[in-house]
């Protein structure tokens, strides 16, 4: 039971104040992300440095709060790193989405990790992994 708290007070914020939801002025890399099974829709953008660091982001669109919190979280953890380390933690998103995911993998998502449980609804696994894919598409373009 205090894992389900944890997962919608942690959901809740994320998705009522939202830290990244907002269009930057002039994103180096803008990428858009559609969940055609339920209507999510967002816009993710990033600056990079040269040297390879994330070093601002932000999203925008609508969709449930699984896909804008997870959207936010995901801001949250990448920015400050290099796409590679980006990338290895949407791997690792992935992994826990699938319910593949080590004890020490999970602390690395920090918040995020308060996701895990939507493994166990299918339904809802395209919500919360949509800025993953976004980010993914993204940075693989």
């Amino acid at each position: 039971m205090e894992n389900r708290t944890f997962y919608n007070e942690i959901l809740t914020e994320h998705n009522i104040h939202p830290v990244h939801k907002t269009k930057m002025m002039s994103p180096q890399k803008s990428h858009r992300g559609v969940n055609p099974s339920c209507g999510d829709d967002i816009t993710l953008q990033l600056n990079v440095s040269d040297d390879g660091t994330i070093t601002d982001g932000a999203f925008f669109g609508d969709g449930c709060a699984i896909s804008q919190a997870s959207a936010d979280m995901m801001l949250d953890l990448v920015i400050g790193r290099t796409v590679e380390e980006a990338m290895s933690l949407k791997d690792i998103f992935l992994k826990m989405i699938k319910d593949k995911v080590t004890d020490e993998e999970l602390e690395l998502l920090e918040e995020a990790g308060s996701l895990q449980d939507i493994s166990h609804m299918p339904s809802r696994v395209k919500c919360a992994v949509l800025g993953w894919r976004t980010l993914e598409e993204m940075l693989q373009g």
